[in-house]
């Protein structure tokens, strides 16, 4: 029996081409962590559904998404600007306006996060009551229960508010 060379289980299950090999190097700085860092915080996915519509000014942002200060909804677009989903336009008037917008890259990331979005409120009740009858049934004998193995208790989800 031959042992497959490292890497080429990942490379099959994650659909690669066959001469794709997942190296050492690639697991350390593995570009679909890279991503899913981005996308995965707690504002992203939220503030590109936003933008798919067209541009939109910061305080209309902030208003669109209950919960969010001003600080990270900024650290948010930064880091969506850096990685080239959202561009960010300063118009010459008095007072300054600016106006955030998904770049070609950040459109073509919508259909997925729309679809995630989607699955996550059709699931959401399942998931939660899943969460419960796991969590009831990790009870010790004593009436105790076992310490939360993720995180503690679960945050309520950041709300978009349609326009």
């Amino acid at each position: 029996m031959t042992t497959p060379p490292p890497g080429a289980r990942l490379a099959q299950e994650l659909a690669l081409p066959p001469d794709v090999r997942v190296t050492e190097a690639m697991r350390r700085h593995c570009p679909l962590r890279d991503t899913l860092d981005r996308i995965g915080d707690r504002w992203t996915v939220i503030v590109v559904v936003l933008l798919r519509g067209g541009p939109r000014r910061f305080s209309d942002l902030q208003r669109a998404t209950e919960g969010i200060s001003r600080r990270m909804l900024t650290r948010t677009l930064r880091n969506l600007e850096r990685d080239g989903l959202v561009t960010r336009t300063v118009h010459p008037c008095v007072p300054p306006r600016v106006d955030y917008a998904l770049t070609d890259e950040g459109h073509s990331l919508t259909g997925p996060l729309t679809g995630l979005l989607h699955w996550s409120m059709r699931h959401h009740d399942h998931v939660r009551s899943s969460r419960q009858a796991y969590d009831s049934s990790r009870q010790e004998p004593d009436g105790g229960e076992q310490p939360a193995q993720l995180g503690g208790p679960p945050r309520p989800a950041p709300a978009i508010v349609a326009r």
